[in-house]
Order: structure tokens, then sequence, then C-alpha cells
């Protein structure tokens, strides 16, 4: 099964959280992602002109009720850990797990059961068009330590009513949705 293979039967799975109807557009994102695919073979990839899926994961101690995020080095935002899926990727989880234990140093981060927690389309800079994001949560483990990679400028721990003060509202859904299945 190739990546985007994986990436398909990940999103036709996808079931957002919420009452019927309070899913605030992730059954349309997930058509949107899947309509992608449908049309272009690369589109997990970074060569994909049209936009390409990414993978990313919050890298969460519920026992201490805080969230690791990165200062991105490019986009000087506090963000969750994340990035372009690669070709030793098997599987979406897999390279949102690659990218969280990378970006944060961590090892023994865990995928919080269920596959993803939400769906984030955003604009990019020239030649791409969008990433479609894939966003899971990572369980750090206990006595954690994290180490800076060269893609950051700072990782610091926030406790979570302190994230909407730093991040955007694309953080603070990912982290209310993710705390909503802990």
């Amino acid at each position: 099964m190739t990546l985007h293979d994986d990436a398909t039967l990940v999103l036709k799975g996808y079931a957002p959280e919420g009452e019927a109807g309070a899913d605030d557009g992730q059954a349309e994102l997930s058509q949107a992602y899947l309509d992608h695919l449908a049309h272009h073979d690369d589109g997990m990839w970074k060569a994909c002109g049209a936009g390409h899926l990414t993978a990313s994961a919050l890298v969460i101690d519920p026992e201490r009720g805080k969230v690791l995020l990165t200062l991105h080095r490019k986009l000087r935002m506090w963000l969750q850990m994340g990035g372009h899926c690669e070709p030793q990727d098997t599987t979406l989880a897999a390279a949102a797990l690659r990218e969280a234990t990378e970006e944060s140093g961590i090892t023994g981060l865990t995928l919080l059961p269920g596959g993803p927690v939400r769906l984030d389309r955003h604009p990019i800079p020239s030649p791409c068009t969008w990433h479609l994001d894939v966003q899971y949560a990572a369980l750090a483990p206990a006595g954690a330590a994290e180490r800076i990679s060269e893609e950051s400028l700072e990782l610091r721990w926030f406790d979570y009513e302190d994230v909407a003060s730093v991040a955007d509202a694309s953080v603070v859904r990912l982290l209310e949705a993710t705390r909503a299945r802990l």
C-alpha cells in the first residue's frame, strides 16, 4: 500500500468529533482532501503545485495539563510539530509521529488512539498553494525532555489555558479537539 492509498483510507474513515452538524466544516474538508488525492497522484508530495497533504501532531502531557509548541523558524509562530511527508513514510500516522519526534526531540511519543484529531487547510507561499494538514495528537511519556531541532527557534511547554494567548486559532481548535478525546 502506498502513502497515497493510506491517506485515502484514513480520510474515508475520518469522523469529526462532536454532534451532528457541529464539526465546523471538517466533513467538507475531508471530502476536499479526498478530491485532491483523486485528482493528484502526487498530492502527498511537496512538488505538487496544487497543494499537498502534510502530517502534524500536537505533543501533549495530560498529566501536567501542558502542550509542547515550537516557535517555527520560518513562520515565527507557535505551532504544533509537523511537516511534509517523506518517501520513507508508510502511513500518515507514521509521518506525524516522525515529525513530532524529530521536531520535539522526545523519544517514546505515542499517538492518541482513534486516528486524526482534526484537519486544517491553510495557504502557503509560492510555488505551492495549500497545505492540507492531517493533525494528530501525540502523548509525551512521563519525564519527557524536549530537544530543539534546526526547524525551531524555541520549544516551550504551555499550560492549556495559555495556548490561546500565543498560538493561532488552528492550534487552539486542535488542542480543544484533543482534550475532548482524552
